[in-house]
């Protein structure tokens, strides 16, 4: 299978803030557990290996950033198995568009495609956690409410 044939989650969203406070909300865990995991071993940045949480489900990952470039761009890996999941940061008038490509699922097509489309649910609620959280100051509990009876099983 060709790369650009691979399963791809993707997910955008205009935050109307600047482009330094929506980055800085992906990169510090006291800002992140606003609207996304739960706790955060530390800042992300170049060549960082960090664990993220999410204790309303009992699991947690690894997350290992391989580029960071401030207020552009972040590529980390994530998962077990690892996937690849590109942060980009675009200043716009009015605000900030992110968007979030996340690859390189394993298992068969059906199991990757499964996991891309799981993957794309996932990252527009987080997505729009912090567009609340960042424009309005609200924490939704978007991703604690996904699953309320706990994590799905495959």
């Amino acid at each position: 299978m060709d790369i650009r044939e691979t399963p791809t989650a993707e997910a955008g969203m205009l935050i109307r803030r600047p482009v330094a406070e929506v980055f800085e909300a992906i990169v510090d865990p006291a800002i992140t557990t606003k609207f996304w995991f739960t706790h955060g071993s530390g800042r992300l940045d170049s060549g960082k290996e960090v664990r993220w949480e999410w204790r309303m489900y009992g699991v947690s990952t690894p997350v290992t950033v391989s580029e960071f470039v401030t207020n552009e761009k972040i590529v980390m890996q994530w998962s077990d198995p690892p996937t690849t999941v590109v942060w980009t940061f675009t200043e716009m008038q009015g605000g900030t568009f992110v968007e979030v490509r996340n690859f390189g699922f394993a298992g068969s097509t059906d199991e990757q495609v499964k996991q891309a489309i799981g993957s794309t649910d996932g990252f527009a609620l987080v997505l729009a956690g912090a567009k609340a959280w960042l424009e309005k100051g609200l924490t939704l509990g978007l991703i604690g409410d996904r699953h309320p009876k706990g994590t799905p099983t495959a």
